[in-house]
This record gives C-alpha cells, structure tokens and sequence, in this order.
C-alpha cells in the first residue's frame, strides 16, 4: 500500500469533501443566478438555455464518477472494519468475513438463516415474562 495517496484519489477526495460544503451550494445558486440575469440579454434563446443544459449535464457526469470513487472507499473502509470486528469477536461466525464476495443466491440463503435466528430469539422472548429472557435476546 502506498503511503503517498494516488493523484486522482486526492483529487477525488477533496472534490467530494468541497461540493458538500455551504461554499459550493451558494457558489451554485450564484451560478444559477447570473445565468438567470443573462436571459433577457440573450432574449432566452436556445443557446442560452443550451449554456446551462451543456454545463449541468457535465458537471453532473463528472460527480457520478467522484462520488462513486469516494463511495468505494468508503464502503471498503467500512467492511474492513467491520470484518476486524466480527475476526476479534470470539463467538462471532468467521465465515461471515467475505459476504460481499458471494453470489446473490449464496447472501439470500445466508439472510435466511439470520432471519430464522431473529425470529427464534422473538419467539422465545414472547414465551417469557418481561424482564426474564437472557440478555442477547433482549438486544
């Protein structure tokens, strides 16, 4: 692992940080605003409309891209976590790890099996007394 963060990855990363920053929402409507003041300028003719049509569409095609590289790795920082968390865990299922690398059919089975689990544990807490179940029943 590098310790010097991959160009694109730093550009990414600020990119994202500054477009949710009250800086670029008011930068934005400013945008909006001067574009809005140009109409009768340009008497709302289709190449003014086409100015902000073209500049949205690409702007817009660009964040998907900037997004989706920060979501990424935010996802993977997450599930690392998590997997140390459920690996230190003693009584914790291991085989649990790599979920995200099954296929569908493989996570559906799975999800059944914790589905039944939750609704035994719900089973048994509605046969008890409140107050009297074990503690992991009452999670």
């Amino acid at each position: 692992m590098p310790n010097k963060p991959r160009l694109f990855t730093r550009f990414a990363k600020h990119a994202a940080h500054f477009t949710g920053t009250p800086l670029a929402f008011v930068l934005a409507v400013l945008i909006i605003v001067a574009w809005a003041c140009t109409g009768p300028m340009f008497q709302f003719g289709n190449t003014w409309q086409l100015v902000i049509n073209t500049g949205t569409t690409i702007i817009t095609f660009l964040m998907v891209f900037l997004i989706q590289n920060t979501q990424n790795r935010d996802s993977e920082a997450v599930q690392i976590k998590l997997d140390e968390l459920v690996r230190s865990h003693r009584p914790a299922n291991n085989a649990l790890l790599d979920l995200e690398e099954l296929e569908e059919e493989e996570l559906d089975e799975m999800r059944k099996h914790y589905e039944t689990l939750a609704q035994r544990s719900r089973d048994r807490r509605e046969k008890r007394k409140p107050g009297q179940g074990k503690r992991e029943d009452r999670l």
